[in-house]
């Protein structure tokens, strides 16, 4: 990423491309051995990149927040760098790119883990602090799921409320 981060919360927008006038598709990030990847990407990637340790963001909410943005000065909301997304362009971003970023902090609607990651993701949610639910009796492996009504972050306040 840029390390630039923003949109409404700030200069830039997240991925770098607010403010600046560059819509195009491109960039990367310094650790993606150069490879471009599209301008949503690298929005979705900022927004994940903001996001508090110990709280979370559905898909959905990424795509709630990316679609309240204004396009940047010189950018125009029909630009392909600009196109909007749902909770599923979300979720294909995360699971193309997510790599780099905090990927565990963008999770499903309904608070499960996504199979195949649930042990890094909860090593990651117990050293954060990251409220959890204990699993019921019938849930595959007993994996608690993310108690959504107390990790999930707004955007605004960094600092969790209980």
């Amino acid at each position: 990423m840029s390390g630039k981060t923003g949109g409404p919360h700030g200069p830039g927008g997240p991925g770098g491309h607010g403010g600046d006038g560059v819509c195009e598709e491109g960039g990367g990030p310094p650790d993606s051995g150069g490879s471009e990847i599209p301008v949503y990407a690298e929005r979705v990637l900022g927004v994940a990149e903001l996001i508090p340790p110990g709280r979370v963001m559905t898909y959905g909410d990424i795509a709630e927040w990316l679609a309240g943005e204004d396009p940047p000065e010189g950018c125009r909301e029909d630009d392909p760098g600009w196109r909007v997304g749902g909770p599923r362009q979300v979720g294909r971003v995360m699971a193309l790119y997510g790599g780099a970023v905090p990927w565990w902090r963008v999770v499903r609607a309904d608070g499960r883990l996504l199979p195949g990651g649930e042990l890094r993701a909860m090593a990651h949610y117990r050293q954060e602090g990251t409220p959890l639910r204990e699993a019921g009796r019938s849930a595959e492996g007993h994996v608690p799921r993310l108690d959504l009504r107390r990790a999930r972050w707004d955007g605004s306040d960094p600092v969790r409320k209980d």
